[in-house]
């Protein structure tokens, strides 16, 4: 371990050819930012004629928010079945490695997740709809779980048999929504679902043959693809019950506001993937979720430079990186039980989120820098909650943890996002 912060510096010094080796090449990342571009005005509209106007007064334009009811939609949907994939591959990763506690404690993590997931479609469909969803949401749980137990028995028909069960359940799954929504078509559906499966899949094979950067690359397709069920099953919803969800899934904002949550959970799950392995003295699967992390870390800079350019995306990316180091301190002043370490990488922490709130403020003062501090400081008490669960070998406790310390992610990216549509209105126009 005390070799850990330079493990982690090369792995960030090596990024350029891990990301070109291992980046996906035929799933599309949805949580990647859009092409760079500035911020442009719309031009002024003409002035109307002197003569006094015969037509109809023109209605007041649609505010620019993020904070739709069919974007809040979208977002609670990205966020669920998002962390259902790295919640399932926490507990595949656990069985195949033999750690049975992280196994158990990530499973019932998972089967929490698919309580929410049920509750959310109840919200909208019913508690008829919500006691039969999550019956079926978990068989195909049930079915990975087959499937992982295969991989680790070497048993050919079982595996077999359990892509059979997961391809069939994806017509299940598909029938299921459709008979609810006819605007979600069963094909399209079950389509969706039998990537989901894939890409799944895909995790676990390489988690089962020891490819560590692998398994880390599939995990993050596995997690952007959820996106497009996360997208598809909520406008079918705002199509069925447009009073209750107005404005548009899919709108300049509400891809914004998605782009950010999606990334934002995404680094607090790969950073306690990263000091789990850390703590756990599983060096290679350290170094993967270091890159995989990195590689999240320049997803985000994309992001801000996509609002605001090439010189903040340049800026951003340092200063983001270096909270990711003073983590790697603490994790490595527990390991090696260095009070002291683990005393200054706190105060580091605590003194990036005004450094963090400063650099956010500077570029848009919807965000004032005390608020935002206040929001990465949370940031850092969850985070360092999972690590110090995992120092102490509290399994249980990390995946509590860890769902919080995901879940809060969302507090950072929402405001982010709305004072960013607010700054830019033209450009987030509904």
């Amino acid at each position: 371990m005390k070799s850990l912060r330079n493990r982690f510096l090369f792995g960030l010094m090596a990024l350029a050819v891990i990301v070109a080796a291992c980046a996906p090449v035929t799933t599309p990342n949805p949580t990647a930012a859009p092409p760079t571009e500035p911020p442009t005005a719309i031009p002024p509209t003409a002035m109307p004629p002197t003569e006094a106007p015969t037509q109809a007064p023109t209605e007041a334009p649609v505010m620019a928010t993020s904070k739709t009811p069919a974007a809040n939609l979208r977002v609670a949907l990205d966020m669920l079945l998002a962390e259902h994939v790295y919640l399932a591959v926490s507990a595949t990763g656990g069985a195949l490695g033999g750690r049975t506690s992280q196994f158990e404690a990530a499973a019932a993590a998972l089967d929490a997740n698919s309580v929410d997931l049920s509750k959310a479609i109840g919200s909208v469909y019913g508690q008829e709809a919500e006691d039969a969803f999550l019956p079926l949401w978990r068989s195909h749980i049930g079915f990975v779980v087959d499937y992982t137990t295969g991989l680790a028995t070497k048993d050919q028909a079982m595996q077999d048999k359990a892509v059979q069960d997961l391809l069939g359940y994806a017509e299940d799954f598909g029938a299921f929504l459709n008979s609810a929504n006819p605007n979600l078509s069963k094909e399209a559906v079950a389509e969706l679902v039998t990537m989901h499966i894939l890409t799944l899949k895909d995790v676990i094979d390489a988690q089962a043959a020891g490819d560590a950067p692998k398994s880390f690359t599939t995990r993050r397709e596995a997690f952007g693809h959820m996106s497009m069920i996360a997208t598809a099953l909520a406008s079918g919803i705002a199509k069925q019950f447009p009073e209750k969800y107005t404005g548009a899934v899919d709108s300049a904002a509400a891809n914004l506001r998605s782009r950010l949550n999606l990334q934002l959970a995404e680094h607090a799950y790969l950073a306690a993937y990263a000091t789990g392995a850390a703590l756990g003295g599983r060096t290679a699967e350290f170094e993967a979720a270091a890159a995989a992390l990195d590689a999240n870390s320049v997803d985000l800079s994309k992001a801000i430079g996509s609002v605001y350019g090439q010189e903040a995306e340049d800026a951003f990316l340092p200063l983001w990186r270096s909270h990711i180091g003073f983590v790697v301190d603490y994790t490595t002043g527990l390991a090696t039980k260095d009070q002291a370490m683990q005393d200054k990488a706190v105060q580091d922490l605590l003194g990036y989120t005004g450094d963090f709130g400063a650099f956010l403020n500077s570029a848009n003062p919807n965000l004032p820098k005390d608020v935002v501090a206040e929001l990465v400081k949370m940031h850092i008490l969850t985070l360092k909650d999972v690590i110090d669960a995992q120092a102490a070998g509290d399994q249980t406790k990390v995946y509590v943890s860890v769902r919080e310390a995901f879940s809060h992610m969302s507090m950072i990216a929402d405001p982010l996002a709305e004072a960013i549509v607010q700054q830019f209105p033209e450009k987030f126009a509904q």
